[in-house]
């Protein structure tokens, strides 16, 4: 697995995750919290996404600059 959630992407994913798990431990959201905040986490914790796969997206810059074809 290479990676392709970057910096920011990734700093949002786990404060979200974080979030719906915390609304889930609560009662705010129902048993789907957890589910979704766990995956959404996961990704965040992991630097891979992988819709960003199926889609062909790449948020990390490190995989970006290595893809771009010397000059």
């Amino acid at each position: 697995m290479t990676s392709n959630v970057g910096g920011i992407d990734r700093i949002l994913r786990i404060v979200a995750g974080l979030l719906l798990i915390a609304l889930a431990i609560t009662n705010v959201v129902g048993m789907w919290g957890y589910i979704v905040g766990g995956i959404v986490l996961a990704t965040g914790v992991f630097r891979f996404c992988g819709a960003y796969t199926l889609f062909g997206l790449n948020t990390c810059p490190l995989k970006a600059a290595k893809e771009e074809p010397a000059k």
